[in-house]
């Protein structure tokens, strides 16, 4: 259960940076409660992030503490390297 949770998250996260990704800016905010997890988005699938650029689809690194994903409220800190606060 824990872990169909978590894949569809992970599943909700990459949707909606694809679709923000056609617009140029951050993906739009979804409609659950959710929160900001950075650090575990892969290069690309990005909702936004801080420092070299702010729109949604254009971190070239995967993993990059500062873009995030937007996941459901409670989900980020169970993942891997996922953090509530961009690094700095």
């Amino acid at each position: 259960m824990k872990t169909t949770l978590i894949a569809s998250a992970m599943a909700a996260a990459v949707s909606f940076a694809a679709t923000g990704a056609a617009f140029a800016g951050p993906a739009a905010v979804p409609g659950f409660d959710h929160e900001k997890c950075y650090g575990v988005a892969k290069a690309g699938k990005n909702d936004c992030a801080a420092g070299s650029h702010s729109c949604a689809g254009q971190s070239n690194k995967s993993f990059d503490k500062t873009a995030y994903v937007y996941l459901p409220k409670g989900e980020c800190e169970k993942l891997a390297g996922g953090s509530l606060t961009a690094a700095k």
